[in-house]
């Protein structure tokens, strides 16, 4: 008897096998349905959208197969790709979306319904079962950080260009700020996220974290921090400070700013001197003591280029949300003359100096790019 009914349970575990295995099957297929649902039903009710959508045959026609790599990282993967037209696009195949295409949305809502000399023009989409791709206009001379942590020569911009560059991702964040119907909040101004064309114009790129909120909204609503740890506003993390506007985007390009100027990254384990490992800090302390910032074979008016820089960002960090400038007012400051600038009080600059891990970044990957994203 015991026999029998050992030989029926175990009957049953291998029939209820396939069952726990199909049935696991149908969630999944439910969930990828319901992500495609989602993004079917953004891009129906926004019909006016000036993107093309090409089908994912198209997408492997001008990409040739996904034969030529650009980049890879949590989003997905960049390949190069070619249109009929013989004009080379960027290809952006996301991977696999944590919250409903969201990712998907907040790029083809934001981007898909503006155009700025400064902001990355989004050419096309494509949705086909769970695939979702864009295609961008091909930016030559890639990114920012490129440009500012590179120890070779040949890839060093001089401190006037450095400065246009600067001036002008300040006015593509204002777009993006005042210029639309909707007021656009970017959460990951970065180095990586400014491209350039080949006239070396930035081009504002990867809105996979934006949010879109009617303009006349000063404080704005996050379930959660999203951006990259060492450029995100010290807001999203201390609620006691201030709410969450877009004076987030001004601290993270004043992080940018700050890098731009000291050509280095705002945290270097590998300074010369302790006191140079957080460079805003040590910057700071320089010249509210009344010295130069010291820059090698500089002539007298990069210097006052760079001592500019320093000054409007160390205005954009601020602790206090209420303490940073407008993108309208840092325009202003970065377009005046350095002598009419006052300097700011110190930032508190706590949230940004963790310890540092021996490859030089903090040790809960700080600077590395986390994004986190919400459904907010």
């Amino acid at each position: 008897m015991t026999i029998s009914f050992g030989l029926f349970q175990a009957g049953k575990m291998i029939l209820g096998t396939p069952c726990v295995i199909a049935f696991l099957i149908y969630k999944w297929r439910r969930r990828q349905l319901s992500i495609y649902d989602a993004v079917e039903e953004f891009l129906q009710s926004h019909n006016n959208l000036i993107p093309i959508r090409y089908s994912y045959s198209e997408i492997r026609k001008m990409t040739k197969n996904f034969n030529h790599k650009l980049g890879e990282g949590g989003y997905g993967t960049v390949f190069k790709g070619t249109l009929r037209s013989s004009h080379h696009v960027a290809v952006k195949m996301l991977g696999k979306s944590k919250v409903n295409g969201q990712d998907f949305i907040n790029e083809v809502a934001t981007i898909g319904r503006i155009h700025h000399i400064n902001v990355v023009q989004l050419i096309g989409f494509c949705v086909e079962e769970s695939t979702r791709a864009l295609v961008y206009e091909f930016r030559l001379n890639g990114s920012l950080n490129k440009y500012i942590f590179s120890s070779e020569v040949s890839t060093l911009l001089s401190y006037e260009k450095m400065y246009d560059i600067a001036l002008g991702v300040a006015h593509g964040i204002e777009y993006l700020h005042q210029g639309c119907d909707m007021q656009i909040l970017h959460f990951d101004i970065k180095p990586h996220n400014i491209l350039f064309d080949e006239n070396f114009t930035p081009k504002i790129s990867d809105f996979g974290l934006a949010k879109l909120y009617p303009v006349d909204d000063s404080i704005v609503s996050l379930t959660a921090a999203r951006g990259t740890l060492g450029y995100m506003a010290p807001e999203l993390f201390y609620k006691n400070i201030g709410g969450v506007s877009y004076k987030a985007d001004i601290y993270s390009f004043g992080m940018l700013l700050m890098e731009m100027a000291g050509r280095r990254k705002n945290l270097n384990a590998f300074a010369d001197h302790s006191s140079q490992i957080y460079f805003p800090t040590w910057v700071y302390d320089q010249l509210h003591d009344g010295n130069d910032v010291e820059i090698e074979d500089a002539t007298e008016d990069e210097k006052k280029i760079v001592t500019k820089m320093i000054i409007v960002a160390l205005w954009c960090i601020q602790m206090k949300p209420s303490d940073r400038p407008s993108m309208s007012k840092v325009i202003e400051m970065l377009e005046g003359e350095v002598q009419s600038l006052q300097m700011p009080s110190k930032p508190f600059l706590s949230s940004q100096e963790r310890p540092l891990s021996e490859d030089g970044e903090t040790s809960s990957q700080a600077f590395s790019s986390i994004q986190t994203n919400v459904s907010s």
